[in-house]
């Protein structure tokens, strides 16, 4: 069955000492017990599930045998193949700007503090800003934040603009994703939140792969 997973980007696992993996290898734990968590080969159902667990940017498309053990968000078999990987560090770090933006919308945030360490993350992505200036951006940002600590919806605010201009992607996208938009988009909203988010980030992966074609 088709399933996702996240690799470092030395293309090794996340834990442990496997050995690095090549595309189209397949392994497989012949003897003993599996265990969510503790021993097996672990996959995601969906790419938003397996960004959960990521220690790398490689992000894989995998084969795995049928699941002796699952959860909502991750499983284990005995076999796991290979199919593809890409690098996705630079869509991931754009997706979870967007959803940074979408949250500072809906908390209808104002100060160009916040926004501009958005926009600077955005020009890192692409080469045009610097690791000094992104820190700045993001040091602006926390003053914003810090001026409006007594106001919840700016609480908010400074969640998602810190979260955009991380400089790690994985904090960076996970963050957005679950602290930000979560706290932007309450109770109801937060579900059709989530329910775009799945979408952007499946637009973007999806995007990746056929473009490394």
């Amino acid at each position: 069955m088709k399933a996702y997973h996240f690799l470092k980007d030395d293309m090794c696992g996340g834990y442990g000492s496997e050995p690095v993996w090549k595309i189209g290898e397949e392994r497989e734990i012949k003897d003993g017990e599996l265990r969510l968590c503790e021993r097996g080969y672990h996959s995601s159902p969906s790419w938003y599930d397996a960004l959960g667990y990521a220690k790398g940017s490689m992000a894989c498309i995998v084969e795995v045998s049928k699941p002796e053990y699952k959860d909502d968000t991750k499983q284990v078999s005995r076999n796991r193949k290979l199919i593809n990987a890409r690098n996705a560090e630079k869509v991931l770090r754009d997706w979870g700007c967007d959803c940074a933006e979408r949250a500072l919308k809906k908390a209808k945030v104002t100060d160009e503090r916040s926004w501009n360490a958005i926009k600077i993350a955005r020009l890192y992505i692409k080469g045009a800003a610097t690791k000094g200036e992104l820190d700045a951006a993001k040091s602006a940002a926390r003053d914003a934040a810090w001026d409006a600590a007594r106001d919840a919806a700016w609480d908010a605010a400074w969640d998602a603009a810190r979260d955009a201009a991380k400089s790690a992607a994985w904090d960076a996208a996970r963050d957005a994703a679950k602290s930000a938009a979560w706290d932007a988009a309450r109770d109801a909203a937060r579900d059709a939140e989530v329910k775009w988010q799945k979408r952007r980030l499946n637009w973007y992966m999806n995007k990746l792969f056929k473009e490394a074609q």
